[in-house]
């Protein structure tokens, strides 16, 4: 078993406007760069191998962190879709109840053009496998709905309802990966030093 920490990006003018950033690649906000700046890794983490996803807000994220990460398409954000620039109030006038009732399907919410939840798990699979096989520690600069979708997996949480661990998207998430891709959450919310 490996040990994988994940940090979401720092903020974008879109998180700030509530809306779906997706594949859409936002830049870092000033505001989210004033936030990371004088901020770096704590050292149980420094030394892990870094990767990124290729979206260039979590590569800008990476860097004012001072991380020498490589990027990984497998920790790219979810798909939205057509749902992607939007806010939710803005889909719920768009879409009305169809929107609604793809909201309650947890996991397999499935945006128009997009991939669900439950296919970002598929997607991350072969990636957590090969992390397991290497046997090496291992962090990732990415995305809410990846890190979501991994605490889905590793809670059995169909994302319907509260999550079962509340999150703060400026802390790190450190996970157990088994041998077979399995995530484990082994702590959450550990600051940025």
């Amino acid at each position: 078993m490996i040990r994988l920490a994940l940090l979401r990006h720092g903020a974008t003018a879109w998180n700030a406007e509530h809306r779906l950033q997706g594949r859409s690649d936002i830049p870092l906000s000033e505001a989210g760069l004033a936030q990371l700046r004088g901020r770096h890794l704590p050292d149980d983490f420094a030394g892990r191998r870094w990767l990124t996803s290729p979206l260039q807000r979590a590569v800008a994220t990476a860097e004012a962190l001072g991380i020498a990460a490589t990027v990984e398409p497998a920790v790219t954000e979810m798909h939205w879709g057509v749902y992607e620039g939007h806010t939710p109030a803005e889909l719920q006038a768009i879409h009305g109840a169809a929107f609604t009732q793809n909201e309650a399907r947890g996991l397999d919410l499935q945006p128009p053009g997009g991939e669900s939840p439950r296919a970002v798990q598929a997607r991350l699979q072969p990636w957590l496998r090969r992390l397991a096989a290497a046997g090496t520690d291992a962090g990732a600069v990415t995305h809410k709905g990846v890190i979501r979708a991994l605490l889905a997996q590793a809670w059995d949480w169909p994302m319907l309802g509260k999550p079962p661990v509340k999150l703060d998207w400026q802390c790190l998430h450190d996970f157990r990966i088994t041998d077979d891709g399995r995530p484990e959450l082994l702590a959450a919310n550990i600051p940025l030093a």
